[in-house]
């Protein structure tokens, strides 16, 4: 499939699921808004005029390379998802919209620069940074052991996965051995398939019945899936769950987890080019809009308040290598 094409398919999925989510609101206000269950609005309008700003901080951009606060931009890199609210389309189709987007703006706030945000698929955002094309990759990236070789990290949520089950379902969650037998959706080459495939390893080690494991790679196949009661649960990121539930009155979220299992708590963070001087100076930036409050909004603004974390570490233990 061609760029153009992967992207109009990207560009139709995330409208259907706009529009899946927007049909289900309990009173929408306007084409641009989309109001869930519990009463949250989301704007969904290219236009973002409720997106939070902060004032720059001198002594924080003065951290810059030369070159990039030279520059007067901030390149940043990031893939579109056809589930709100990380980074998708907004109601014109064209315009990149969500918390991934708004965490790059207020990070550029704070260093004096603007964002020049640019898409790619998963693979090609960390080409970009080895190439020097961009200067950051900002989507709901995971801290892991292999990455920190060859990049920098500076953290700002927390990495946690949803199972997701139909509204009605009788199913509770206590450990994993309550998978045994279930049938569960997962998206292919994610931490979280890694997880369901550990646990069923343990589950039949101790002679339990594995779960069936199911793949989709779009919001609106593994939506359906679930809402026709076809998999019993989805395992998936959480920030997509809670606004998939917030908007719709058919499902709910029965358990959550640490996306590095129960050894560590999982990282979501900022990713540059390892020692290209950037990491500091985005770690502050992050550290003054947790202090002052901003950094707190955006998450509201989202839904993402459970994943809030006090403080933004460089290069925190990340998810293991693989054996």
């Amino acid at each position: 499939m061609s760029r153009s094409s992967r992207r109009l398919a990207s560009v139709l999925s995330a409208v259907a699921v706009v529009a899946l989510l927007a049909s289900a609101c309990s009173e929408p206000t306007t084409d641009n808004t989309l109001t869930a269950q519990n009463g949250q609005s989301f704007d969904l309008s290219p236009q973002q005029s409720g997106r939070i700003t902060t004032a720059k901080v001198d002594s924080i951009a003065a951290e810059l390379p030369a070159a990039v606060r030279d520059s007067g931009t901030l390149r940043v890199t990031g893939t579109v998802g056809t589930t709100p609210p990380l980074a998708f389309f907004a109601t014109d189709n064209a315009t990149v919209i969500g918390s991934e987007v708004d965490f790059a703006h207020l990070i550029g706030d704070v260093l004096g620069l603007k964002v020049v945000r640019t898409n790619g698929d998963w693979a090609q955002n960390f080409v970009k940074v080895d190439s020097n094309q961009v200067d950051l990759f900002v989507n709901n990236v995971t801290v892991t052991e292999e990455r920190k070789e060859k990049y920098d990290f500076a953290t700002y949520r927390q990495d946690n996965l949803a199972l997701e089950v139909p509204k009605d379902s009788t199913w509770t969650y206590k450990d994993r051995k309550d998978i045994a037998g279930k049938k569960i959706g997962v998206s292919s080459g994610t931490n979280q398939e890694q997880l369901l495939v550990d646990w069923n390893a343990q589950n039949v080690a101790e002679g339990l019945e594995p779960a069936q494991i199911f793949y989709y790679q779009n919001a609106a196949d593994y939506y359906l899936a679930l809402s026709s009661k076809r998999i019993d649960g989805y395992l998936g990121p959480n920030p997509s769950a809670v606004f998939h539930v917030a908007s719709k009155k058919e499902s709910k979220i029965i358990a959550t987890y640490s996306g590095a299992g129960d050894a560590l708590q999982g990282e979501i963070a900022v990713l540059a080019k390892k020692n290209n001087g950037l990491i500091k100076a985005v770690s502050d930036a992050l550290n003054h809009v947790i202090a002052n409050g901003d950094y707190k909004k955006v998450l509201d603004r989202w839904g993402l308040d459970a994943e809030a974390v006090t403080s933004s570490v460089i290069n925190p233990p990340g998810l293991p290598k693989k054996s």
